[in-house]
């Protein structure tokens, strides 16, 4: 079965608190993994190369929301610290108004993040880029 991207949040947990909250709603998310760094084992006696996995490469995790003043202090506020994030997958709506709830699964690493508007043109929504660089692997959860 395949899901859509509705009902995709990128969560937040400070160091002090215990429960992860909505940290604003995005527009795009990136892949949430890599492919690992091959390591060349070929031999000799070998008629063509061969590799084992080795480390999972990763690059800083960037995501793309609307430009909105109050949220881009808040979220510059949180730049050069250590945090917990998230990315769950599904929501309850209730009345139009959607909580994220993670039932169709959760990604959760620590990082530290940083923030900026990004470049525009003639008739475009103002946005900003959010790139977290991850300080441990990503971990999935089905709850």
């Amino acid at each position: 079965m395949a899901i859509s991207t509705y009902k995709v949040f990128l969560m937040h947990k400070a160091s002090s608190e215990g429960t992860y909250t909505k940290l604003i709603d995005i527009k795009e998310f990136p892949d949430l993994g890599g492919e690992p760094e091959m390591l060349e084992t070929t031999t000799l006696s070998d008629n063509m190369q061969t590799y084992i996995a080795g480390i999972q490469s990763m690059d800083g995790l960037s995501f793309s929301a609307n430009y909105d003043m109050t949220e881009y202090q808040k979220l510059k506020a949180l730049e050069g610290k250590k945090e917990s994030y998230a990315v769950w997958f599904g929501g309850t709506e209730s009345s139009g108004t959607v909580t994220p709830d993670g039932s169709n699964g959760k990604f959760a690493f620590d990082g530290e993040l940083s923030v900026y508007p990004v470049g525009g043109g003639v008739n475009e929504v103002v946005g900003m880029n959010i790139t977290i660089a991850p300080s441990s692997p990503i971990k999935f959860s089905a709850t």
